[in-house]
């Protein structure tokens, strides 16, 4: 099956390489809005950022150029409202026993992803982005930001409310591509290329996040301050958990380079009511760095990450309350580390990449195997700039991965497109 896979996925690449490449773009809402296509924000592809990406964001999505303005006293927008329909069409096969897990036999997911992305100026110091999800079951009001930006001596001063319901507190604000937020890593298999990911928090809320972000950013560094509760939606929430964020974006020899740091801490009350309140407590932390440059004609980009989650502490004992990116039942700290190179083996269209994750579960079971490794491949093909064909395979090691229930091998073939 996997030989016939991989055939048909060379055969499909081979096929639309004949077709010369079309203009077009990443998020058509940004795009429509600044007149620009995406890859003058994006780099390899789509949603990895460049040094002009990563200033479009810092500014809050307020600048303009390509779009007629509707222009008056205290009014600066768009004369429309841009929006994007985004989808992600995947199959996903895993080599366990087929009786444990859908994957295990193969399964299509159509869709994975299926968003409405509204976005773009609000006025000039604000902008917006809206994902509505139109996923059966999912919440529609799936995650919202509206970034208030001043620039200030070359300095963007940001406040940014915003809610989601599983990309996590980092959502707020981030500018890397090493995974430190959900979905700002370059491929799909995020938690086997992505140490911040693989310690994400899990359980009912997976990662969901609902805050305040408190930003400074220069094209040399940002810092991000995000006081935020573990929930999506109403909620009872006091005092806040704490999220912290640093890193460091020179440009070295004609590379784009980054190197960061992420910390949360505390404890929030939240609940829907009085009664239903619970404490969710945090204690993680992170590093990570970028490199993203040329090595020739041919565009390379390197990834790095560590992470470190605290083992967490009884409640009824008083001494921790439950780690949220440490499940209560874990008996040691979780941590991984994990590094990425992508290469751009045909520049604007094929990319090729190899990845290594070491990580260790947390011995949820007791038994002491709790060592969790990943090796990474995937191909990923533009046939225009808004329409990716991905292949990823990630093979497990480890005495974690002993077991036939969860097998040891995952495959992804995905389309990712965006109109």
């Amino acid at each position: 099956m996997k030989k016939m896979l991989l055939s048909a996925v060379a055969i499909f690449l081979l096929a639309f390489s004949l077709y010369p490449p079309r203009e077009a773009a990443a998020i058509p809402a940004f795009a429509r809005q600044t007149g620009m296509a995406c890859n003058t924000c994006h780099f390899q592809h789509y949603p990895s950022l460049n040094a002009f990406g990563r200033a479009f964001k810092s500014s809050g999505y307020t600048m303009v150029g390509g779009q007629s303005m509707v222009e008056g006293d205290m009014l600066s927008i768009p004369a429309v409202l841009n929006a994007s329909l985004v989808t992600k069409i995947r199959y996903q096969k895993t080599n366990g026993d087929v009786n444990t897990k859908a994957t295990n036999e193969g399964e299509i997911q159509f869709p994975d992803e299926a968003a409405l992305l509204l976005g773009g100026r609000v006025g000039e110091h604000i902008g917006f982005l809206l994902e509505a999800s139109l996923k059966d079951g999912d919440s529609n009001f799936a995650s919202f930001k509206m970034p208030i930006t001043y620039n200030v001596m070359e300095t963007d001063l940001s406040v940014i409310p915003f809610t989601t319901d599983a990309a996590g507190v980092s959502y707020g604000f981030e500018l890397l591509n090493t995974g430190a937020q959900r979905t700002s890593r370059p491929l799909e298999h995020r938690k086997d290329i992505s140490a911040a990911q693989y310690i994400e928090p899990s359980g009912d809320g997976d990662a969901a996040a609902t805050g305040v972000s408190f930003v400074v950013s220069r094209s040399l560094y940002f810092f991000n301050y995000t006081p935020f509760y573990a929930d999506h939606g109403d909620s009872i929430a006091g005092p806040f958990i704490h999220y912290f964020r640093a890193a460091f974006t020179p440009t070295y020899a004609g590379w784009d380079l980054g190197i960061g740091a992420q910390y949360w801490t505390g404890t929030a009350r939240q609940g829907a009511s009085q009664s239903a309140a619970v404490h969710k407590h945090a204690d993680a932390w992170a590093i990570d760095a970028q490199a993203q440059g040329m090595v020739g004609s041919y565009p390379l980009g390197v990834y790095l990450s560590y992470a470190n989650a605290d083992k967490s502490g009884s409640l009824t004992a008083g001494t921790k309350d439950n780690n949220i990116f440490n499940s209560e039942s874990t008996n040691d700290d979780k941590t991984a580390w994990a590094v990425m190179a992508e290469l751009g083996v045909v520049p604007n269209r094929l990319t090729a990449a190899i990845g290594y994750r070491g990580g260790k579960n947390g011995n949820p079971n007791g038994d002491g195997k709790d060592t969790d490794n990943a090796t990474f491949l995937a191909l990923a093909y533009n046939a225009t700039q808004n329409f990716q064909i991905q292949l990823d395979q990630s093979w497990y090691s480890g005495d974690a991965n002993d077991g036939s229930a969860t097998g040891d091998s995952l495959t992804t073939l995905m389309i990712f497109a965006a109109f």
